[in-house]
């Protein structure tokens, strides 16, 4: 990332950025502006994150067709059953952890584990904490090389400090850090994936661009797919100015299509239909 006094600033600025931030905020405008949203908020918030959910358990190993997330209840059976239920669990818990955000982001990093591995047969010792040295790290999506104990602390710090500064950096970029960062880092044993896609989602509802959050950006990165996932967090480990504007624009198409999954459950309802 730039070293400037503003770096998420200056990541705004990088070619194709600022055309993105504002299809991604015309996106946004078009849901909100939604005769369905002025009544049924709540309805599109809670749909919004059940499918939210499932596009996130997708990039995670576990592809389930919407229906099934919907009808299951016991998700301790299996590997794909546990993590659907991790990123069912994450998703309800992201709006309770806004407040914190920008006073501990680690602390709330700390807090997205705990409830994505608490329930999934994750050792106690390695839940809700970034790994030591010499402890595995489980994520078979990001083959990537592994940063070390030492390193993933210090830029979880930096991280941490840019959050709690602020500055004038747009959501998107903001969210697509974070994101970034925490998939090239995978600080913790395990669920690094579901924990990186929400922590995206409480920066784009506390930075106001998606308050209901009703523009499940894991729609969109699930909908796109593993490849270009993958191949987009290649640009972002890459640091260079031209993988950094990928891996942003990438997020923000993700938003793009979250933002229109809502919209068309809008649809389905006013049409009596869903």
């Amino acid at each position: 990332m730039s070293t400037t006094a503003d770096p998420l600033a200056a990541l705004g600025a990088l070619p194709g950025v600022p055309e993105a931030v504002d299809s991604v905020r015309k996106a946004v405008d078009r849901v909100y502006g939604h005769r369905v949203m002025r009544r049924r908020s709540n309805e599109i918030t809670a749909e919004a994150a059940l499918r939210g959910a499932r596009g996130s358990a997708s990039l995670s190993g576990a592809d389930w067709a919407l229906e099934e997330v919907r009808r299951r209840t016991d998700f301790s059976i299996d590997a794909e059953s546990r993590t659907v239920g991790a990123a069912l669990r994450l998703t309800a818990e992201a709006g309770q952890l806004l407040s914190i955000w920008r006073q501990s982001p680690l602390r709330v990093l700390a807090r997205l584990h705990l409830v994505a591995a608490g329930g999934a047969g994750v050792s106690d010792e390695l839940v809700g904490r970034p790994r030591l040295a010499g402890e595995p790290v489980d994520e078979p999506l990001v083959e990537l090389p592994l940063p070390g104990a030492d390193e993933v602390a210090g830029r979880l710090e930096g991280l941490s400090q840019l959050i709690i500064a602020g500055g004038s950096a747009p959501a998107l970029v903001t969210a697509a850090v974070v994101h970034g960062e925490l998939m090239a880092l995978r600080p913790f044993g395990s669920h690094n994936g579901l924990v990186a896609r929400t922590a995206e989602r409480i920066v784009l509802i506390g930075s106001g661009l998606d308050p209901k959050s009703v523009c499940p950006a894991e729609v969109g990165h699930g909908e796109l797919g593993r490849a270009a996932y993958v191949a987009a967090l290649d640009g972002y480990v890459s640091g260079t100015p031209e993988g950094m504007a990928s891996w942003i624009t990438h997020c923000g198409r993700a938003v793009e299509l979250g933002a229109r999954e809502s919209t068309a459950v809008c649809e389905a309802l006013q049409r009596g239909a869903a």
